[in-house]
This record gives structure tokens, sequence and C-alpha cells, in this order.
């Protein structure tokens, strides 16, 4: 299912999670080659992604809402 991205906040070790519009989060990260997602690494391109729709596995799995920080 696609959720939009609402916000952002950074994990413990400071990875980018995306907060989706569903209640769950998602990681986020750019970590080429196997991850390249350069938009995180900015404040205004990350911004600039909020409403972009990712796909949530959590919810096609039933999964309940994450808590936020």
């Amino acid at each position: 299912m696609d959720s939009p991205i609402t916000g952002y906040h950074q994990d413990e070790l400071g990875d980018w999670v995306a907060q989706l519009a569903c209640g769950h989060n998602q990681h986020v990260r750019h970590n080429p080659p196997w991850n390249n997602r350069p938009w995180v690494t900015t404040p205004e391109t990350r911004q600039a992604m909020v409403g972009h729709k990712l796909n949530c596995k959590k919810c096609a799995s039933g999964a309940a809402p994450d808590p936020r920080p």
C-alpha cells in the first residue's frame, strides 16, 4: 500500500526515518549502491519529498501504527 510521507525523524544511529500518513515509520537511508536516496541528505530535499508516496509493507501485513518521537 502506498502512503505519503508526512515528516521525518532520526533513529538512535542518526539514520533518517520517514513518518507515513498511515501511522507507520520507514527508514529512508542513503547508502549507495544498495540504497540510493540522495534526497535524504539535506533538509531542503527531504522537505521536497513530503507528500511523496512510499510502499508501506507494514500496512500490507496489518501491523499496528509505530510510535513517533
